[in-house]
């Protein structure tokens, strides 16, 4: 699967032997695939093997013209000819060899035949004081070029496979990570250092209504383009159930189903995790994925004890939300297999050593997270990587209970009258009065419409952060639509008026109905 090992073999297998000099060059760009390119006409020095003198310092110097018009025929020949020779020249010269080419069958010019192209050609030398080059031997050199450019060829398939691999599997993983009120995030992926190919691990952290966030991690078993394939299209469920606002053991029940469907034997592992920076409260489900560590504002640490469910994939799993305290200042980090397993080392072992790693950097407080996530990658500095790993870290800051204001309200004619009136009271509150106006008319709209579709009780209620966010919560799972009233129509124009006014909104579908929610700037 190497190409600096596959011509290193062809070399040894030829000198001091078969030859007393190997000088290998290969096209530059190398040609991948069987897709037909046009012709390569520039050929750099790849590598010099001779015995018992050391071989000179290889250089990049381009060779053109003759050699590369020889090797489209694709078969070995000696430099006999006034063109071979030329070629042959040209071919030493660029290895730091200059001089006259040995006369006779002293030299073998073997393109590097793969299966669909030409990749290059070994240049075979015997010294003046051995027996020249026979028909026999340039069957032999035949032979040798065509096993060392077959496993060149598949060396280059396996590159350009990780390669594509490695793209689709970056693209898919997030860009970067949202910056949301009352939590702090960071993330590292790292590919397998072994074998440079990437798996199907993935984090994300996904915003949810009421400034909530979802915290993802998953591994899809396996290291191949299939595995960054299906990692990607787990990472699209899931945002999806996301969207939908589930609880995190409904959220792995739909997506063990989706996995079913979509017919891959490939499993997965995965730990779905929502904090609320409101009521500091973390849920957590996990479906055979390692257990997060807790870093505490006191700087001990901590592998979390969840319900562990079977991996992604197996089908008819039983999966558990498990509800506990976000400590504000503590630290979740979320990490695949890969961060604490390798073949010299267990699960366990490695768990212990982060556990260890932890508490030394919280013991002098808690840690940015930048440093805290490379500390994490620390425990990867004496073994090598034969798995890729992901990491994601979020710092709990949470929201001021004097920042959210929550109210329930009973649908009726005067309901919108209220909430203004809450609105209003609360802008002032909190120093807010330039955006009564304004507020009063987008909360009047939005209540309005929700009072039009339910017949419970719906909830308002009003965030300040960076920005001032209102949401209405109802029991319709009807989302409103954007229109455009005509000038004799006596409704249809609230959702322009918030379009226009407001900085942001939208509707999302929550769990036993839909939350409409609008942003406006701070002034």
């Amino acid at each position: 699967m190497n190409l600096d090992e596959t011509l290193a073999e062809l070399c040894r297998a030829a000198v001091p032997l078969f030859a007393d000099l190997a000088v290998v060059h290969l096209y530059d760009p190398l040609p991948v695939g069987d897709g037909s390119s046009a012709d390569p006409v520039l050929l750099r020095l790849h590598s010099v093997h001779r015995e018992p003198v050391p071989a000179p310092q290889a250089s990049l110097q381009a060779v053109k013209g003759a050699p590369a018009k020889l090797l489209r025929s694709g078969r070995p020949l000696f430099a006999t000819t006034e063109e071979a020779a030329a070629a042959a020249a040209e071919l030493l010269a660029s290895a730091g060899l200059p001089g006259e080419v040995p006369p006779g069958r002293r030299v073998i010019i073997a393109p590097l035949r793969g299966r669909h192209h030409v990749l290059g050609c070994i240049t075979l030398v015997r010294d003046r004081g051995r027996r020249a080059f026979t028909g026999d031997d340039l069957l032999v050199a035949s032979q040798l070029a065509t096993h060392a450019a077959l496993g060149v060829d598949k060396a280059l398939a396996h590159g350009h496979e990780s390669s594509v691999a490695d793209t689709l599997q970056r693209t898919m993983l997030p860009p970067s990570l949202p910056a949301l009120a009352g939590v702090r995030l960071a993330s590292r992926y790292l590919p397998a250092s072994r074998t440079a190919e990437v798996g199907g691990d993935w984090y994300d952290a996904i915003p949810l209504p009421g400034n909530r966030v979802a915290l993802v991690i998953g591994d899809v078993m396996g290291h191949s383009l299939t595995s960054a394939a299906i990692m990607g299209q787990l990472r699209t469920v899931v945002h999806t159930l996301a969207g939908l606002d589930l609880p995190p053991h409904e959220v792995l029940h739909h997506l063990d189903e989706q996995a079913g469907r979509l017919g891959s034997q490939h499993l997965a592992t995965c730990l779905y995790a929502v904090y609320d920076p409101v009521s500091r409260r973390l849920l957590m489900a996990n479906a055979g994925h390692p257990p997060p560590f807790l870093l505490r504002p006191d700087g001990s640490a901590e592998a979390l004890t969840l319900p562990s469910g079977v991996p992604i994939g197996v089908g008819g799993g039983v999966f558990e939300t498990t509800e506990m305290p976000a400590p504000t200042g503590a630290t979740l980090l979320l990490y695949t297999d890969g961060l604490v397993e390798s073949r010299g080392s267990d699960i366990q072992t490695g768990m212990t050593r982060l556990r260890h790693r932890l508490r030394a950097l919280g013991s002098a407080g808690p840690p940015a997270l930048e440093p805290l996530c490379e500390v994490a990658l620390g425990t990867l500095d004496e073994v090598e990587r034969e798995d890729d790993v992901a990491l994601l870290a979020a710092r709990f800051e949470g929201l001021l209970p004097e920042t959210a204001a929550n109210w329930y309200l009973t649908p009726h004619p005067r309901t919108a009258g209220q909430a203004r009136r809450l609105v209003r009271r609360t802008l002032r509150r909190w120093g807010l009065a330039d955006l009564t106006d304004t507020t009063e008319l987008l909360v009047s709209e939005v209540v309005a419409n929700a009072v039009r579709v339910t017949t419970r009780p719906l909830t308002l209620r009003m965030l300040r952060t960076d920005v001032l966010r209102v949401e209405v919560r109802d029991d319709s799972v009807q989302l409103p639509r954007l229109g455009h009233a005509q000038l004799d129509d006596e409704g249809g124009r609230g959702l322009f008026l918030v379009d226009q006014l407001a900085q942001s909104w939208g509707a999302t579908r929550v769990s036993g109905g839909k939350i409409v929610w609008f942003e406006q700037r701070l002034p």
